[in-house]
């Protein structure tokens, strides 16, 4: 009678569905890579997640669409063009709105 061997040591348990899905959801928020390596074991993933978890995520600077609209009302309204520079940052057209809209 033979009886098979586990080679899975309580360091070495697989990761679990839930983390998985958990660790996906923060790579794609803070637009970095998962890697395969920690996928295969429950805790690496624990840990790569709890640093992950404490990063910021990056967040995109870029102005709303709704902003994006506002201001070229505005800018239509008053005849003249909404300056370049805005369109790359959220600030600088809260900041042009807020200037011209009177």
């Amino acid at each position: 009678m033979s009886y098979a061997y586990s080679e899975t040591t309580p360091d070495q348990l697989p990761a679990t569905q839930k983390q998985i899905l958990f660790a996906r959801k923060l790579a794609m928020q803070n637009h970095v890579i998962l890697p395969w390596e920690v996928q295969q074991n429950r805790r690496a993933l624990s840990q790569w997640i709890d640093t992950q978890a404490k990063a910021t995520p990056c967040q995109d600077m870029r102005p709303t669409s709704k902003q994006v609209a506002f201001a070229e009302r505005i800018a239509r309204a008053k005849r003249r063009d909404v300056p370049d520079e805005c369109y790359k940052s959220r600030d600088l057209m809260s900041r042009w709105i807020t200037s011209n809209k009177h």
